[in-house]
């Protein structure tokens, strides 16, 4: 049988086009929702509960040097009134108004200095929470990246993120492909493997 020249080099020619494609075709591509595993990660609470803490101590902190400065205040308040009697004789009111005096300029320290410490404990605060998530973040690509290699991924995305206008970025992918789990799971066994210590222990 004769074979037309013109069609072999057409069914050549498409061969070579479509290959890309096919190779394109094999790429493994996975998902994982970096919320979930944020949020399920043990040592996410950990790091929240010591930052809580932290708020806490700094909110109390803050409470004692504002409950001290309401007494000043209110000490402020009956020397002025004291320095204002009528009754009160000029040596008298010129002591209370220097006491009264001393005690604003006191009070104008006080509130500085209280600024000061709100500002300083927010910042520290705010650095701690950020190092502390970098951290996490650390960690958890790490693992993320362990997987990738191990399961020769070519791409995996976040279906945890949103676009500009909160709508999801991967609206759609199959459970199959999806590495939460497997990665929530190996974070984990840290935190497994210290109850199960605990428990022999008891």
């Amino acid at each position: 049988m004769k074979i037309n020249k013109f069609a072999l080099a057409l069914v050549i020619g498409l061969g070579g086009y479509f290959s890309p494609v096919s190779a394109q075709a094999e790429m493994k591509v996975g998902t994982i929702d970096m919320k979930m595993v944020f949020d399920q990660y043990f040592k996410t609470k950990e790091a929240e509960g010591k930052i809580n803490e932290a708020r806490t101590q700094a909110k109390k902190e803050l409470d004692d040097r504002l409950d001290t400065f309401n007494k000043a205040q209110e000490e402020a308040r009956k020397l002025n009134d004291e320095a204002n009697k009528p009754e009160l004789a000029e040596k008298a009111k010129a002591e209370k108004s220097k006491a009264l005096n001393e005690k604003l300029q006191e009070l104008g320290a006080m509130q500085r200095e209280i600024q000061e410490f709100q500002q300083t404990r927010e910042r520290q605060l705010s650095e701690q929470s950020v190092r502390s998530r970098n951290g996490l973040v650390e960690e958890i690509n790490k693992v993320i990246s362990d997987k990738v290699k191990a399961g020769n991924y070519d791409l995996v995305l976040d279906k945890s993120g949103q676009s500009l206008n909160a709508v999801n970025v991967l609206i759609f992918s199959r459970d199959s492909f999806d590495l939460t789990n497997d990665v929530v799971t190996e974070l984990n066994k840290a935190a497994k493997k210290d109850k199960d210590k605990d428990k022999e222990k008891k």
